[in-house]
């Protein structure tokens, strides 16, 4: 029986925002399971598929060996009709019925915390692909949909089928604990682990806390909104760092409604319109004074520190990747969050535009920004959104200098006059590219490169100006506006989407792997 003939056509992934409150799901614990030995493997590849590198794991971490994602992926992209046959294993090279199930629980548990975790879609199920194989179970069927997790193992023709599944509800973003989980895959395809001392290794790392302090978190979420009215306003004289501040105090009030509500376990939609009004209220507020300060600002950079950017990115980059049905379900998920955003901004604005609320309309024009402010406002949100995904400290300096790129590359595009949307996708590929191969040469995912470097891009003011015109009664600039919201939304995740694929197909492979096992290096456990 072909091994990949039982593959899963498709896998989703729930990245998600991370309001207070939430609590990660936790890994299974460890089961009692043999040590699980390895036998060599058949390589033959069908056209057009990557040769499966199993075979030897000595030679999996040689020079010029395709990482453990570069292998699996074209495994699950391969059509059933072309997907090579799964060698016919010895009855004695069989794992038996108890290790099978270890191995099973394994790679279960592994997809569930990166699925958690906020992974990629196709990178979960091809974890989960990658830990079976690397412990003779073929042929395998890993398939990952939205929240659901499930991984069947045929032992052979006659013999029923063993199946484990588990559903991750209410995914957060915890990038450190998604490259340990990383890591631990990597090693497993190398050899070196069993099957015991992976369990024992996974149920340590779901166990982890945050690694940043409460305050620090509490801190990093009015810096991401205090540094998007930079970003935006493009100005650094003493009313832009009031509205600073102003922004500042609205993110930590927002955060505070966010987390009562939370302890009551109402739905997220609540969280985030709760979360939505301070900004507003504190805009309009200063919108009525005789000082002409930027209320607009402020209800922006409310705006960048709620809006679901990487769900919705994830979204498109799942419907690219023909998983149609799971990319409208989180796109749905994604929509309810920013209708939970909209509703609390647009009633506080109504009040407030009903009173004789004078708020800007548009953007200011570029002549009158600065550019190296606003590169530094870009740095600090993509620092604090970083810091909100608990992202590893080790990490956040790569992490700057993606968003660097990124957002230079949109500046000086739309400076030139380009079109926003296509600064935006341009400026997206790049950020994808980068993130991709960072990670690659680190043996990391991608994604905890490229989530927060994609913050200074989010269409925060394109949809505050779209409901300030539906609250002025302006109903077809306000289709306009939320229209090229949208739009540079798509562009985000097509350029992250095309960014990746580019790395893959063209990026040579790295000569220097992650080392496997070593006591030292930031590999050290």
């Amino acid at each position: 029986m072909s091994e990949q003939g039982q593959l899963g056509a498709h896998a989703e992934s729930n990245g998600q925002p991370v309001p207070p409150g939430r609590v990660p799901p936790q890994a299974p614990g460890p089961r009692p399971a043999a040590v699980i030995r390895r036998a060599p493997e058949e390589t033959t590849a069908a056209p057009g598929v990557a040769a499966d590198a199993d075979a030897d794991p000595r030679a999996r971490h040689s020079a010029g060996a395709a990482p453990w994602p570069d292998r699996m992926l074209p495994l699950l992209r391969t059509p059933t009709s072309d997907r090579p046959l799964a060698p016919d294993l010895a009855e004695g090279d069989r794992p038996d019925p108890a290790e099978a199930a270890a191995v099973l629980d394994l790679a279960l548990s592994v997809g569930e915390l990166l699925l958690a975790s906020g992974e990629a879609a196709e990178d979960v199920e091809a974890a989960m692909l990658a830990v079976a194989r690397s412990y003779r179970l073929r042929p395998c069927d890993p398939q990952v949909t939205f929240t659901r997790v499930t991984i069947s193992y045929q032992p052979g023709p006659s013999d029923p089928p063993l199946t484990a599944e588990g559903s991750v509800r209410r995914p957060a973003g915890d990038y450190a604990r998604l490259a340990a989980v990383f890591r631990l895959v990597t090693e497993v395809t190398a050899g070196t682990v069993d099957v015991v001392e992976a369990h024992r290794r996974l149920a340590a790392v779901s166990g982890r806390h945050h690694r940043f302090p409460g305050w620090l978190l509490v801190l990093a979420s009015g810096l991401l909104a205090g540094s998007a009215t930079l970003l935006v306003g493009g100005r650094a004289d003493a009313r832009a760092w009031l509205v600073f501040a102003s922004a500042f105090v609205t993110a930590l009030a927002g955060g505070r409604l966010a987390a009562l509500v939370a302890r009551h376990d109402l739905p997220e939609f609540y969280q985030f319109v709760l979360a939505a009004t301070p900004a507003a209220a504190i805009g309009i507020l200063l919108s009525f004074n005789g000082l002409q300060l930027r209320g607009s600002v402020v209800i922006t950079g409310g705006l960048y520190a709620l809006l679901p950017g990487w769900p919705m990115v994830a979204a498109v980059q799942d419907g690219l990747a023909g998983f149609y049905l799971t990319a409208a379900a989180r796109l749905l998920e994604a929509m309810f969050l920013m209708a939970g955003v909209v509703i609390g901004v647009m009633t506080v604005l109504y009040v407030g535009v009903s009173n004789g609320a004078a708020l800007a309309a548009r953007e200011a024009p570029a002549g009158e920004m600065d550019p190296p402010l606003q590169l530094a406002a870009a740095m600090v949100l993509t620092l604090a959104f970083a810091v909100l995904l608990n992202t590893e400290p080790g990490t956040l300096p790569l992490v700057l200098l993606n968003s660097a790129v990124g957002w230079t590359t949109y500046g000086v595009l739309v400076n030139a006059g380009g079109e926003s949307i296509v600064a935006t996708g341009v400026a997206a590929g790049l950020v994808g590219l980068f993130g991709q191969l960072m990670a690659r040469y680190r043996g990391n995912s991608a994604v905890p490169h490229i989530t927060a470097a994609l913050g200074p891009l989010l269409p925060g003011s394109a949809l505050y100006f779209g409901m300030l015109a539906f609250v002025r009664g302006e109903s077809e600039a306000g289709l306009s506006r939320v229209g090229h919201a949208a739009a540079m939304a798509m562009a985000l995740a097509i350029g992250v989407s095309l960014g990746r694929e580019v790395a893959r197909l063209f990026l040579p492979v790295p000569r220097v792997t992650p080392a496997v096992g070593r006591r030292g290096g930031r590999h050290r456990r």
